[in-house]
């Protein structure tokens, strides 16, 4: 009998060693790429706080994906995502200040520019795919066409803006394939509520999944790689009194040089919700 089962055994054995070794080589390439020299030392810094490996498996990146960042900023996920990309014969969309919209300022439009030429080496970054992104807006790409969407700390400012968030989530959902992801990093206002108009920069996790289902996707998993409990959310000038913005004074006054900021640090960066979401196939 035991004779019988052998072969299959055998081949269930061999089966599994040879999926394990393809991850092991998948996870090699990404934390070759997190430790690479195309990264910044201001960028690397932040590593601490923001667990790139962990968070990136969290959210199921792979090889020969077509990954769309939402409004990449400086670019932090842009120095891991794009050369990954470039390594695994993948795409990476970066999306950004959208040029067809006429309300458009100069500052966006110089914004966007400058993150283009500061990506622009194909050797290291590969040739980024630019999408439009605001809100007016066309579509990040052609229909079912990306695997997965990040978005990290962005989804306090669209809450600012009527009807910006479910015209955002309505994009993801219809750019990624049945199936695809779509990663949330977010300032978690948990368990306290939100404050009006989440001026302070923390949204509730509640608040994002109810936004993230009444576009049609799936909550599949949330986890607690990027939670800080030192986090007390009554910060003077709200989330941005922490690093890396380190405010001291209100928007639009000038810094205070006599601000106590060793408190600040010493909690680093904020509480974030981590979140993955399906589009259902």
């Amino acid at each position: 009998m035991f004779h019988d089962k052998f072969p299959a055994l055998i081949a269930g054995a061999l089966g599994a060693l040879i999926l394990g070794s393809a991850a092991q080589a998948q996870d090699a390439v990404l934390r070759e790429v997190i430790a690479g020299p195309q990264r910044s030392e201001a960028h690397q810094a932040r590593d601490g706080a923001r667990n790139p490996h962990d968070s990136l498996v969290f959210w199921g990146l792979k090889p020969g994906q077509t990954v769309v960042e939402i409004s990449p900023g400086s670019g932090y996920w842009t120095e891991i995502l794009a050369p990954y990309a470039l390594k695994t014969d993948g795409t990476y969309v970066a999306g950004v200040a959208d040029l067809e919209d006429p309300a458009l300022s100069d500052g966006a439009r110089r914004g966007r520019e400058a993150f283009a030429a500061k990506y622009a080496d194909t050797a290291v970054f590969g040739e980024i795919t630019y999408a439009g992104f605001g809100a007016t807006s066309k579509p990040l790409g052609e229909a079912d066409s990306a695997d997965l969407v990040l978005t990290a700390r962005n989804i306090h400012n669209w809450m600012t803006r009527d009807g910006m968030l479910d015209k955002v989530l309505a994009d993801f959902y219809a750019v990624l394939k049945p199936g695809g992801v779509l990663a949330v990093e977010e300032h978690r206002a948990d368990p306290r509520p939100e404050v009006e108009g989440v001026s302070d920069g923390y949204v509730s996790t509640a608040t994002v999944v109810a936004a993230a289902e009444k576009a049609g996707f799936k909550l599949a998993e949330s986890s607690e790689i990027n939670a800080n409990p030192k986090d007390t959310k009554d910060h003077p000038f709200g989330v941005w009194t922490l690093p890396p913005v380190r405010q001291s004074a209100a928007r639009g006054e000038t810094a205070s040089p006599d601000f106590d900021r060793a408190k600040y640090d010493a909690i680093g960066e904020s509480d974030r919700m981590t979140l993955r979401f399906v589009k259902p196939s």
